[in-house]
């Protein structure tokens, strides 16, 4: 298979997804319909789209797209802000499309609908989980977005994490703060800046990576705990508390 990271917009990736041929490929979150078309006049033949959640810098690109192919399947979460006559998709479901197969799972935290998509590897999972750190919770509740990066991290180690952002340089600042300690996180920072100095993307990581290096994965390592006491004053509940407490942490910091 060929999995492609197209840049967009400021900092968005549109994954695809094609056969060894370059054909029949599955599009991930369009942004913005022009790098799609760029890769479809090189040879790319959309053969469905599919969306993790309603923010525009995910689903923006979706009416040129159908545009260009109209009656091309978009499959997405069911919530009223994206555009009817989508097919929609919950928790449990499979899509199965063009000899691709993608098991449905929800993860909401980022927005209340979110869904990730796994299979062949693979997790397309929009801004639920980034490379060393996750999404804000503009909807979500502390609860739900632990509860939702636990399940991904659960996924065999060896599943690609394809997110929606290029966002592992700026997060790594944020994740050597917190845990300064750890040898993982160290290596992976370091290819983290080889990769982006010469223009190549840092995505996708492992899971085995982001367990071994994402704080956000972390809550209950010692050294994170740690960290949390000295930032908050005080000694985390449990590790809800302490995710809740990192991902405040993370809203108000500057590197």
């Amino acid at each position: 298979m060929q999995l492609t990271p197209l840049p967009a917009l400021s900092d968005n990736y549109i994954w695809t997804l094609a056969a060894d041929d370059g054909s029949r490929a599955l599009i991930v979150d369009p942004s913005e319909a022009g790098p799609v078309l760029a890769a479809a006049d090189a040879g790319l033949q959309p053969a469905g789209i599919l969306l993790t959640h309603h923010h525009g810098d995910h689903i923006g690109g979706v009416p040129d797209l159908l545009a260009r192919w109209p009656g091309l399947p978009v499959f997405a979460p069911d919530d009223e802000r994206i555009p009817s006559g989508y097919r929609r998709v919950a928790d449990g479901e499979v899509v199965e499309l063009a000899g691709w197969r993608f098991d449905v799972l929800a993860v909401p935290g980022h927005t209340r609908s979110h869904v990730a998509y796994h299979g062949h590897d693979l997790l397309f999972c929009g801004d639920t989980l980034f490379s060393l750190g996750c999404g804000r919770m503009f909807e979500g509740t502390p609860e739900q977005m632990h509860a939702s990066l636990s399940r991904l991290a659960g996924l065999p180690p060896g599943t690609r994490v394809c997110c929606g952002h290029e966002y592992t340089l700026a997060n790594a600042a944020f994740a050597r703060v917190v845990e300064p300690g750890n040898p993982a996180l160290r290596r992976r920072f370091e290819e983290a800046q080889a990769m982006r100095a010469t223009g190549r993307p840092t995505l996708p990581s492992t899971l085995a990576e982001e367990t071994a290096a994402n704080p956000f994965l972390r809550v209950a390592s010692p050294e994170v705990r740690a960290s949390l006491a000295r930032e908050t004053g005080r000694d985390p509940a449990d590790d809800v508390d302490a995710f809740a407490a990192l991902r405040r942490w993370k809203d108000g910091f500057v590197a």
